[in-house]
């Protein structure tokens, strides 16, 4: 498993367009993808899941990528969270 704490710079944090965006770029891998956050934790391919977390601009998120792509996996989601969140 491997893990790794992002903070959400969109103004708006992670509501529905990029929370899709999320959802949609985990489905590409085989690995499960788990988003932490203020003691919840979700599936990052549960975009309900995910909008009620209520992740606001400036929250930390813990992100853990567990599985048979998890190298793949962890570098995609790391490198789209930073282009995109």
């Amino acid at each position: 498993m491997q893990t790794f704490e992002y903070k959400i710079t969109d103004e708006v944090g992670l509501h529905a367009r990029p929370a899709g965006l999320l959802v949609k770029a985990a489905k590409q891998y085989k690995s499960d993808i788990k988003i932490e956050y203020n003691g919840k934790s979700s599936s990052a391919k549960a975009l309900m899941a995910i909008m009620a977390m209520g992740i606001m601009k400036d929250a930390v998120v813990k992100v853990s990528v567990d599985g048979e792509d998890e190298a793949e996996a962890f570098e995609g989601i790391k490198k789209f969270m930073e282009e995109n969140l």
